[in-house]
């Protein structure tokens, strides 16, 4: 199995931003056209845009679902459209669908009610996202820790179409990403695994593509800082 790639999108009040570590203070602006963004990415060749909606994480407002509905409109047919922040309800899943995404990802709402995501998977795919530091799994926009350990979590969703691994402490830093740990991830889960944060260089993608039975992984601030194209990355993942 090749590793897909997800180029990310992160959406605050409408623009492609980036934060540092989760942290909504410390934000980098990338652009204010994020369906120009995403056919970028889908003309170089990406099949999956991860998107994650900062603003619906935080409040459970979802101002951008028009931005994202557009985005699948846009690379219809090229790419699919993956998307969390703010996905906690079944019916929040349903009109993500109806926008157009191949597969949300639930993270707090999953780990507070797990049958919530079997509930959400009869409308579409669902991603489960486990975001933590040093193992134990952050909920609510990463400001509370759950006291649910990584490795007890996998056993609690049986729908899951995958699981989206992110180390909290590496997310936005460009310092590598987690490769032992993300190995474990990929042989307990039970599912694919896809990785998240800390991505900051080809070499990285290349011993992340190593891992046996990875799904995929999610690079954003290094496409954006030009420290490789999408085309680059998904050579290495060839």
């Amino acid at each position: 199995m090749t590793p897909e790639l997800y180029p990310a999108i992160d959406l605050r009040g409408g623009r492609v931003v980036r934060l540092r570590q989760g942290d909504y203070a410390d934000e980098t602006v990338y652009g204010d056209d994020p369906v120009a963004v995403a056919v970028g990415f889908a003309a170089a060749g990406s099949t999956w845009i991860h998107i994650v909606d900062l603003d619906a994480a935080k409040s459970g407002d979802p101002v951008n679902r028009p931005i994202i509905q557009a985005v699948a409109a846009s690379v219809a047919g090229r790419a699919h459209v993956q998307t969390g922040g703010g996905v906690r309800t079944v019916d929040d899943a349903r009109q993500l669908a109806e926008a157009g995404v191949a597969r949300v990802v639930m993270g707090s709402a999953a780990v507070a009610d797990p049958s919530s995501v079997a509930a959400a998977s009869d409308v579409v795919r669902v991603a489960v996202g486990l975001d933590h530091r040093d193992g134990e799994i952050a909920v609510h926009g990463w400001t509370r820790g759950s006291g649910l350990r990584l490795d007890d979590a996998y056993g609690l969703f049986p729908t899951a179409d995958v699981f989206v691994i992110t180390d909290i402490g590496r997310d936005g830093m460009l310092e590598g990403p987690d490769v032992d740990g993300l190995t474990r991830s990929a042989e307990v889960a039970g599912h694919p695994v896809i990785a998240s944060g800390g991505v900051s260089s080809l070499a990285d993608i290349a011993r992340l593509a190593e891992i046996p039975g990875l799904g995929g992984v999610i690079t954003g601030k290094a496409l954006y800082e030009g420290r490789f194209t999408v085309a680059e990355a998904l050579e290495v993942l060839r």
